[in-house]
């Protein structure tokens, strides 16, 4: 379910909101991509989800400029739904 709504805020941020929309995001990811860092299951990509953490803080921001941030969402929502996806397949 977590990923699922990170997939979805993630693609939201393609369309053009508010700047606390953003901020609200990063504050979302980086604690949805901490908690699926220390989940056990999730033990094997442990370490991407600690980057995309770091990568999405809202702290010390990450100035990428809007088009090369839609990319990294993209590629984070598409990294999402094939984990959730595989995922699946293994519980068959």
């Amino acid at each position: 379910m977590l990923k699922i709504v990170l997939f979805l805020l993630l693609l939201l941020c393609l369309l053009d909101m508010p700047y606390g929309f953003y901020q609200l995001v990063r504050f979302i990811a980086m604690f949805g991509f901490g908690y699926l860092a220390i989940k056990p299951e999730e033990e094997k990509n442990k370490i991407i989800y600690i980057g995309l953490a770091l990568l999405f803080q809202p702290f010390l921001k990450v100035s990428l400029g809007r088009g090369l941030w839609n990319i990294v969402d993209v590629m984070v929502a598409g990294w999402l739904i094939y984990s959730i996806i595989k995922e699946n397949k293994s519980k068959i």
